[in-house]
């Protein structure tokens, strides 16, 4: 039995990423330029987003973008074209930002949280210790801490595995942050889907089990060989969030997985 009907994949812009960044040990001179993804639910009980995408504004300034985005990892800012903007995308799917009944966050990275102040009347489902994390004094020093502060913002605080609704399940996934968590969704023709977040960037990490970006590499590693073992038990697809080759050849939103 599942609630949910549609899974929709809303591609946001991309980030242009070293690979060695992404594969341990890879060439530092690879570059790849990787999605950035939200996914939009429909279920029986409403409208749910998986994630919100990375806020453009600071992007409009080449200056300022340079000086936010760019480091060792990222040699240069991310690309967000008027075609990945969130809000157009659920817009022409008919769906209004108060439509979303329930917000899940992966983690609190600005790439996942950019579009979070439009939700007003959304429940923001995360993990107690990313919770916890994000708000500590370390992570209010984050850019992206903004992103996440606003007081009207509902918060809806879980501890490890938690069932959001029939075919809809969120699984505790440390290791790129300590919070971080992905999302099992069984659709009725479709099957299991899984939303990996940031585990890992790339399905070759998974078939290669090789990290890339971590807090704690036992976790993440742990996290990575779980979804495998999900995948594997439902006969599930591993849904990548960063991976440029399986975005490419998935259904991007209007079109959708039933």
């Amino acid at each position: 039995m599942t609630d949910v009907r549609k899974l929709f994949i809303l591609l946001c812009g991309y980030e242009v990423i070293r690979k060695s960044a992404c594969i341990r040990g890879d060439d530092r001179r690879i570059v790849l330029a990787v999605p950035i993804c939200a996914y939009l639910i429909e279920t029986a009980k409403g409208y749910v987003l998986f994630d919100t995408g990375l806020d453009s504004a600071p992007l409009a300034d080449p200056v300022e973008a340079v000086r936010l985005f760019r480091n060792d990892s990222f040699p240069a800012p991310p690309v967000v074209l008027p075609e990945h903007e969130l809000l157009p995308q659920l817009a022409r799917l008919g769906v209004a930002p108060d439509d979303i009944g329930t917000v899940l966050l992966s983690h609190a990275h600005g790439d996942h949280t950019g579009h979070l102040r439009h939700f007003r009347r959304a429940r923001v489902v995360i993990q107690k210790m990313e919770h916890e994390a994000a708000f500590s004094e370390a992570g209010r020093q984050a850019r992206s801490f903004a992103e996440i502060a606003g007081p009207e913002i509902d918060w809806h605080i879980v501890e490890g595995d938690h069932s959001v609704m029939p075919g809809l399940d969120l699984v505790l996934t440390r290791g790129h942050r300590p919070g971080h968590q992905s999302a099992v969704v069984r659709l009725p023709n479709s099957g299991v889907k899984i939303l990996t977040g940031d585990v890992v960037d790339l399905l070759e990490n998974f078939d290669r089990e090789i990290l890339g970006s971590s807090m704690d590499d036992a976790a993440a590693m742990a996290s990575l060989r779980r979804l495998k073992a999900i995948a594997a038990e439902t006969g599930g697809e591993l849904v990548p969030l960063h991976d440029p080759g399986f975005v490419a050849r998935a259904k991007l939103a209007p079109d959708f997985y039933d």
